[in-house]
Formats: structure tokens, sequence, C-alpha cells
């Protein structure tokens, strides 16, 4: 299915102030939305993914997989602030004719899960399925059903939480502060800052993967020659030229800022009533070697919510394990998400 997009025809106002003119979203969908609006599936995606989950997110959509085409209406939007369709630093900034970069206002969670309200009330969906989220995605999804709670049948959570932890967000910070090294970064282009994205995403990845991910993957052959580059290091190097092709520096902060603001309990009377509200029936999956979310914070989350079944998935690829799992999160979800 080709990208969508949705033109907001009225000021969207941010949490923190200011207010995005001439806001677009850019979506996809796979399958088709039943006459009683009943089969919709909402995807929120992770930190630099874009709307075509079943491009990042390989097997999951596709018949006999939890987010099957031929029986679901499944709807992912791109987050704002991102690189890919939706209203973010590279798009022009109706004030000046030119693009905000480094001018572009700070975004929160709670933003971007308005913007989806938004873009479901646009598309007639009242009612959801089951909303998906995943990483930084179960950031949204968490957000958008403490603030809606009975626009859900099922909630679906993987490897997230309900509020950044200063673990994450040192990550976070960590990255920045690669950005923030790089001279260019500040500069009117799109551009800027690339080496220090490069550097950002090879630190970031050090925690997506984690110790086992790395030994299970880059060992070296045993007739390397000692003077050569280690494997690990062309694959730092690599990822982060990958990241560079496709993305930008000032998106990538502007999520990263995002990131740091989690807390569905802001402004609900804390965490525990927040997830209180979450009665409708919920699974969570974490990963045995998940080092950003731990299979302990996953357990604790799961039992904070009214409904909520925990499942693990082993994965040597940490954090990274739900982009890869898709038999074992296949098995997990398509019970539950038909039942």
């Amino acid at each position: 299915m080709s990208i969508r997009y949705y033109h907001h025809p009225a000021p969207f106002q941010l949490e923190l102030g200011g207010e995005l003119r001439g806001l677009t979203i850019a979506y996809h969908t796979y399958g088709r939305l039943n006459e009683d609006g009943s089969n919709a599936v909402w995807v929120c995606h992770a930190l630099t993914a874009n709307s075509d989950v079943a491009d990042w997110w390989p097997h999951t959509v596709e018949a006999g997989a939890f987010l099957d085409p031929e029986r679901y209406f499944i709807v992912c939007a791109n987050i704002l602030g991102s690189h890919y369709g939706t209203t973010g630093p590279l798009s022009v900034n109706p004030a000046t004719g030119k693009p905000y970069y480094a001018d572009f206002p700070k975004l929160t969670i709670r933003d971007m899960a308005r913007a989806h309200r938004l873009l479901a009330d646009a598309l007639g969906i009242d009612r959801v399925h089951a909303l998906v989220g995943s990483s930084v995605g179960g950031f949204q999804a968490l957000e958008w059903a403490a603030e809606e709670p009975k626009r859900f049948k099922k909630l679906i959570l993987i490897a997230t939480d309900a509020k950044a932890s200063p673990w994450t967000i040192a990550i976070d910070q960590t990255q920045r502060m690669a950005i923030f090294a790089d001279p260019t970064y500040g500069e009117p282009r799109p551009d800027a800052g690339m080496a220090g994205m490069a550097a950002a995403r090879a630190i970031g990845l050090l925690s997506y993967r984690g110790p086992e991910g790395y030994n299970a993957t880059q060992q070296d052959a045993p007739d390397t020659p000692p003077g050569s580059l280690k494997r690990a290091c062309t694959y730092q190097l690599h990822q982060g030229e990958k990241l560079c092709r496709r993305y930008n520096a000032y998106s990538y902060v502007a999520i990263l800022d995002a990131f740091d603001t989690h807390d569905i309990g802001r402004g609900r009377g804390g965490l525990e009533a927040a997830l209180s509200r979450l009665t409708m029936p919920s699974i969570l999956i974490g990963l045995t070697t998940d080092i950003v979310f731990t299979p302990a914070e996953m357990r604790a989350l799961a039992a904070s919510l009214p409904n909520c079944e925990y499942r693990e998935i082993a994965s040597p690829l940490g954090h990274d394990g739900f982009l890869t799992e898709h038999r074992q999160l296949n098995n997990i979800l398509t019970p539950f998400i038909n039942e």
C-alpha cells in the first residue's frame, strides 16, 4: 500500500507551547475497514521507523500473522517530528517560508498521540479493535489509551514503559551530546550534524542490541589479521552511515527530546491512577536480553495494568529482538488479537 497524507485544516497546538500550522500526517493502511468499523488495528511505530509497517516489521503484516490484512484494517501513522512525511524539522515553516531545522518546536509523546487521534477521527475510526505499540511506539499507545481508554478494545505492548526512566533518558542524552558535538549541527541545511548523528546511532545501538547481540553476530573470523579493522567496528560505522542516508539530525533530536517527556501519569494523578484506567484486555511482551526495557521492568508494568497478560520471548538481539522475532510474536499475538 502506498503512502497517504492527511492535511489538518486548523493549527495544531502543542503541549509545551507553540503550534504547527498546516500539519501533515503521513500514513499507510492495509486491508479494508469493515461495514461496522470494528476491525481497525492501529500500530504506533518506534524511534526512526516510518508508517510502512510491512517494510520495517517483516512477516507481521501478512495472511495468518497477527497483523492480518485479510482480516483487519491496519493503520500506521508517521509520528510528529519524523523524517517520513509527517510535519517535522525539514518541513517548511509557514511563518518564514523556509524549513524549520533547529527552530522546530518542542514535542511530547502526548502531542504524537493527539496527532494519531486527529487522523483516526478523519478516517472515521471511532473504535479500535487493537492498539499496538513497541518501544517508543508503546509510549504513544499507552498515552493514547490513557487519554481515550474507551476507544480501544485491546492493547498490545512490546518492550516499552509507562514513563521514561532515568536509564533511557541517559541513553538519549548521550546521543544528543554526540550530535551537539558536531560543529555543523544548527546550520540551516538538511545534512547538518550528520557525523554527530552517526556517532549517536552507534551509541544507541549498544543499548538496543546489548552484549549478547554483539557477541553473537559480530565475531571476527579466526584468520582475521590482528591489524585489520574489527567486524564490530565496521558494523558500528555501517549503522551510523546507514541512518545518515535515510534520516536527519534535527528529527533525531526532536524525537529523543519527546521520548524524555513520556509520563502517562502527568496530569492524571500519577502513574498508578493513569494505569488503572486501562481496563481493556492487554498483553505485554518483554525480551529476555533487553537492557533498554528490562524483563523485570516489563513484569512490573504488566502487574500494574488491571487486565494484562505478560509474555516473554527469547532473543539474543536485545531490544531490537522485537523487530526480528516475528515467529514468536505471531505465535503469541495472533491468538490474542483474534480471540
